[in-house]
Order: C-alpha cells, then structure tokens, then sequence
C-alpha cells in the first residue's frame, strides 16, 4: 500500500500539535514528518524557554491540546516531580503556573505517546527546510523528502532590529535578541538597563534579571507605556456576550461595546477578564467580519491595548515587575527613541517622553524586546524566502503573516490558492485574526488536522500532486 506523506516544516508548538493530531486521527498508510532542527518537538520560541522565571502567562487548568483535553496538562503537571521542586508555580488561590519549559516538556510527551501508539508514522527530521523543490522539501544537508502535502509552521522571527540602533549592530552594550540562549550573560547586577518594548517579551527579561540577581536601575519605554495586565485571580464563570444582538462590524462600534459590557459586568463585581476572555474566544469570527480597513483601524489604533489586556503575565512575574517599581529599580515611560549613541562602551539614548521634551539617558546594556517581526516573516527564512520569490506565497495585506484562505491554503501571487500548501499556526493570523495563544492555535491545528485527513482533499496516495511539483 502506498504511502501518504504529509511534511510539516517547524516542530514548535502548532507543528507538534498538528502532527499529534494526525496521528491521533490518522490511520495506517499515512506518514508524517515534522523537519525542525531542535532536538525536542514542542519546544519552540515560548516553551523551548530553560529560564525558571519564564512562566506559562494563563493557569495551567486552561492549556490543552483539545476541548476535550481540558485540564490535561494541569493534572499531567500536579503528578510530576517538578511540581513539587517548583512550590512557587502555585499562585495564591490554587492555581499553578508553570515553568514554561514544562509545557514544552508536556507536548514532547504527548508526541512521543502518539508515535508510539498510532496506525501512522510519525518522524522527526532534525534538520532544517530550505526550499520546495518538485514536489520535494529540501533540507540544508541536502535531503528532499516528497511530500503529498506541505505544512508551514514557521510563525516567529527574532525581533526586529530599530534603524536608529542599526549602527550599534557590533557594540557590546546592545542585546537585539533577547530570545537567545545567554543572551543576558553579559548583564552584570550593576548595570543600568534600558530596554526598548513593555509587553511580554520585556516581563520575562526584567524577571529574568531580577533572577540573576541584578541590582541596578532598568528603563523600560514604548510609545504608550502600557504594561500586560494580570491575570484573574479567583474562581468565576465565564460570561458570555449576546452576538445575537445587531452589532455594526467597525472597530468604533465593537470598542463602545466592549466598554459597555465591561461596565455592566463592573455594575454585578465581575472583573472586566472575563468581558475580553469572551470576547478573544470569539475573536476569530469577529475579525473576519470586519472589512480590510476595519482591520487595519484595529492594528493602527487599537491593538496595543488589546495586547496588553489580552496578553496577560503570570502573577509570579506581575510581582516581580511590582516589586521593583515600587524600589525604584524599574520605571517604565511612554516615550520613543529619536537618538542612540555610543559613548564609550555605554549607549547615551534620546527619548522624546509624551507631551514631554526630550530626555537623555545612558546606559550599559540596551535590551530589544519588540516582539517577533511578523512583517518581515518571508524574509527571514530561507524556504519561505524561495516560495516568496517565486511567488508562490505572499505575506498578508496586514503584514502579520502568510496570506491563506479560509482553509488554511496558501494564496500565491495571483490570489489562487495552493492545495497541497498549506500554514498552521499564528503565521496565518491574517485571515483568523485571534491565533497567537491557546487554545486558538491549538483549535487550528486540530481544525487543520481535520481537513488534512479528509481523502476528498487528497490526491491518490503516494502519487506528488502536480500544485506541489510545479513550486
């Protein structure tokens, strides 16, 4: 019997996730191979973390691979050692969080429980995708593997470097990527701190400091200076919104919305969580009801309070950033960089304050943490770099990922969609809108998975379609 092979390109969290689920659905004849050059599956750019300050940012109880898996990863944390090695995962009202790394740790298990047991074959490529040629994903060490269909789950790039730091590539004093392995090593307790970004990336480098044990000023600025808020503490229902209710499809109407419900849950001593909880599970079929400028309203204007309030940090970490605030030791401004300098071996930074004049500051060490340049996603990659080129993949008219259509198939330069090409994960957030965290990717994935195993989508097994040989 000939053989179905689906490739799936990046083995961080959707990879992982979508494999698992072919293979939990999946039946004999089919073969799966997930080509990522780490050494374990599911440990991407969030849990492939090995810094014990770096927490899963919702309670444990919510992070599952599946609806019907809620709670899994909660009771598969509470029977592990690391559990009791980790007594300040648990937050003050029972709820845990984890070390991120556990979640990966969690995923590569449930990985390796579905290989063992499932119809299908499931094969891990330690290497990494290059480019797509004749219907074949070819590896940097020179492997092509034929492919019925393809998977993209390449979703986060570093962060973007600012041109106004550009000239400093080479200094000492600056840190462009904060997700490298030691990146902060050559932070000394003394050394005051200036990092670009307030979001989540900056809550794990301040927390990672304060881990290590440095004692010296840090300045953290955005253009708003808005910090993530907390998480819920406490036990409460959810609250779901009436969508029944006519609603125009504008940023302007949902935002008067979504005050008004926020105060009427205020009105019954409910927190404002449980408004945007609703609100980002239904996320998906909202934003694919705005127009293409609705959406580019929300990005423009919008989305860095959404961020704020839908990216939430852990409670560890939220006191952390507390307690150092109210030392002294952290202040965070709603300011913008205009000027960087070197000043012998010390970076001097211009900041224009809101509302404000100009500041200087000098510093040791400037920390990037702007978050993944999605905008530049095609570009940093070498085999989405070769499908861009040849113009068989385009970014999204937003710049947030890899255009698709509602079935998660590529759209190529002309707008037609390629069927055996397809993006599983935030790369496509694009056309879905709410598909950075869980459980949404995770439902993508599953979603995918489904659409994958239906053979009406399939070509007769064994055989390259020709979508696939022409890339």
């Amino acid at each position: 019997m000939a053989e179905r092979h689906i490739v799936i390109v990046g083995g961080g969290f959707s990879g992982t996730a979508l494999a698992i689920h072919l293979a939990r659905s999946g039946h004999a004849g089919l073969k799966v191979t997930v080509i990522e050059p780490r050494e374990q599956l599911g440990r991407g750019v969030a849990y492939g973390t090995r810094d014990p300050s770096h927490r899963i940012n919702v309670p444990a109880e919510r992070m599952h691979l599946s609806a019907a898996e809620e709670g899994d990863f909660d009771r598969w944390f509470r029977a592990s050692p690391a559990c009791q090695i980790d007594a300040e995962a648990r937050w003050h009202d029972g709820k845990l969080y984890p070390q991120r790394a556990q979640f990966g740790a969690y995923l590569n298990e449930l990985y390796r429980l579905a290989a063992a047991s499932s119809a299908v074959k499931l094969h891990h490529v330690r290497d990494r995708a290059v480019a797509l040629e004749n219907g074949a994903v070819i590896t940097a060490s020179g492997q092509g593997y034929r492919a019925d269909d393809v998977v993209l789950a390449i979703s986060h790039p570093p962060p973007a470097l600012p041109s106004l730091l550009k000239h400093l590539t080479h200094s000492r004093a600056l840190v462009a990527n904060p997700w490298r392995v030691d990146a902060l090593a050559g932070v000394v307790p003394t050394d005051r701190v200036a990092i670009i970004g307030s979001g989540l990336t900056m809550s794990d480098v301040v927390a990672s400091l304060h881990r290590q044990g440095h004692r010296g000023e840090i300045t953290a600025f955005s253009r708003r200076g808005q910090l993530p808020r907390p998480n819920l503490s406490g036990q409460f229902a959810p609250r779901a919104l009436d969508y029944s209710r006519p609603q125009a499809a504008t940023v302007r109407g949902w935002l008067r919305r979504v005050r008004d419900e926020i105060k009427a849950a205020a009105a019954l001593n409910l927190p404002w969580q449980l408004v945007l909880d609703d609100i980002r599970s239904n996320g998906q079929r909202l934003w694919q009801q705005f127009s293409l400028k609705e959406q580019q309203r929300f990005l423009r204007h919008l989305r860095p309070w959404w961020d704020v309030h839908r990216y939430r940090i852990a409670p560890q970490v939220s006191a952390v950033l507390e307690q150092l605030q109210d030392d002294g030791r952290l202040t965070v401004k709603a300011a913008r960089l205009v000027k960087a300098e070197d000043n012998q071996g010390r970076i001097t930074l211009t900041l224009q304050p809101r509302g404000a004049t100009p500041e200087s500051l000098t510093v040791d060490k400037i920390i990037v943490t702007t978050g993944p340049a999605h905008g530049a996603l095609l570009s940093s990659d070498a085999l989405l770099s070769q499908l861009a080129t040849q113009g068989a993949i385009q970014a999204d008219p937003l710049a947030l990922g890899i255009w698709v259509n509602a079935q998660s198939q590529t759209l190529n330069i002309h707008g037609n969609a390629n069927p055996h090409l397809y993006v599983v994960g935030p790369a496509a957030r694009g056309r879905f809108g709410e598909l950075m965290g869980l459980p949404q990717v995770a439902e993508h994935a599953e979603t995918l998975a489904r659409s994958l195993l239906d053979t009406a989508s399939f070509p007769q097994a064994g055989r390259c379609p020709a979508s696939l040989k022409t890339l």
